[in-house]
């Protein structure tokens, strides 16, 4: 393994110089409400394709076509949350049932407006949220050197692929007609033709709005009827307070002010490293200060139980990054023993390089992945694990 070089400490995701606490607490740390969707905004834009099965409804064409496919494009800008307008494209082919003949191709562009179910309904089931819609569109139509106005219409429902919202899908049956002009020797009869299939719909997603937490009297340390727990009484309830058994002021999540350290809703980061001796599990005294507000942090939140990790760049033989990812682990798990936090609290593994964070095959994400000098990952464990 390559001699360890100090250097500025920087987050996490570009440089090994941060200490992870990723931990579950036995209450969620969320808000006490879901989040809100808010309402769409006027000039969202989304973007929706319509493939699907052509069938010819009416003589002349169903005698003389088979059953074809096409697509159709739209262009779709939010005007009010149950309403969209915008323009949209397709084409359609008809094979010809006689083989020596050949297809019915339309090309359609036209402006169509579309009523459907606000996208950001606030149900948050799959299904409760889907989007019924119908729309209308105005087209025009050219197929061979003939120009010809029509219309559409269809309907369907669309069903969220992600939480954000930002992908629709569903099926739709959609009915479109080609008013036919009088020519003498021609049938003048309109093309009436019905599709059959699914389309996705690809927009600017849903924005939410976090409701505000519920502020609790002062030394709320009984459940109310609101569910106002408030076990350390410093005002912010334990459900979305990060540190619920230690006192700390509200713009902090409820945690004391630590120098070295901040705690986030699921990690507490170190901000900066933890030094070994070149190829030992010898802690080196830069980084007494840092574990010392570790332990401080692990005696302000009992309820925390940490898993000690050691991790390795791929560098050096798989046995030795093992067996000294496993000490170093071990030596941080001692010191933190000695400074005050009880044995029976702390476990320490060590993972050598089987757990990377970045690429091997380069200096810099070979320093990310050779955590095992400059950091160490206490995951805090819930009540009960091993």
């Amino acid at each position: 393994m390559k001699r360890a070089i100090a250097l500025p400490a920087r987050s996490l995701a570009t440089l090994a110089g941060a200490a992870l606490f990723t931990f579950a607490s036995p209450i969620s740390p969320a808000f006490a409400a879901a989040p809100q969707p808010l309402p769409s905004a006027i000039g969202d834009f989304a973007l929706k394709i319509e493939p699907g099965l052509f069938i010819p409804l009416t003589e002349p064409q169903s005698g003389r076509f088979k059953l074809g496919g096409g697509q159709t494009v739209k262009a779709l800008v939010n005007l009010h949350p149950y309403v969209d307008l915008g323009p949209r494209f397709g084409f359609q082919a008809l094979p010809n049932k006689t083989s020596e003949l050949s297809p019915g191709v339309a090309w359609t562009y036209g402006l169509g407006v579309r009523v459907k179910r606000p996208h950001e309904s606030p149900d948050g089931d799959t299904f409760l949220s889907a989007s019924p819609w119908v729309d209308a569109d105005a087209l025009y139509i050219r197929t061979g050197s003939l120009n010809r106005a029509g219309f559409s219409a269809g309907v369907g429902v669309a069903f969220p692929l992600c939480p954000t919202r930002t992908f629709w899908l569903g099926p739709f049956v959609r009915y479109m007609q080609i008013i036919e002009s009088s020519r003498s020797g021609y049938d003048d009869r309109d093309a009436k033709l019905l599709t059959v299939g699914l389309s996705l719909e690809a927009s600017t997603g849903v924005r939410y709005r976090s409701p505000e937490p519920v502020m609790c009297e002062p030394k709320s340390e009984v459940a109310t009827s609101d569910g106002c727990l408030d076990t350390d009484g410093d005002t912010l309830p334990d459900a979305i307070d990060r540190c619920p058994h230690a006192r700390g002021p509200v713009d902090n999540w409820g945690c004391p002010p630590y120098k070295r350290l901040v705690i986030k809703k699921d990690k507490l980061e170190l901000k900066e490293r933890i030094y070994f001796a070149w190829d030992q599990a010898l802690l080196q005294e830069v980084s007494f200060p840092a574990l010392d507000e570790v332990a401080q942090a692990l005696s302000d939140n009992k309820n925390f139980r940490v898993q000690v990790e050691g991790h390795s760049s791929s560098e050096g033989g798989d046995d030795h990054n093992q067996t000294l990812s496993e000490k170093r682990a071990e030596a941080v798990l001692d010191y933190l023993v000695i400074h005050g936090i009880a044995r029976d609290r702390l476990v320490s593994k060590g993972f050598a390089s089987t757990v990377p964070v970045d690429t091997n095959a380069t200096l810099l994400g070979r320093e990310n992945n050779r955590r095992v000098e400059f950091v160490v990952n206490f995951n805090i464990l819930p009540e009960g694990a091993k």
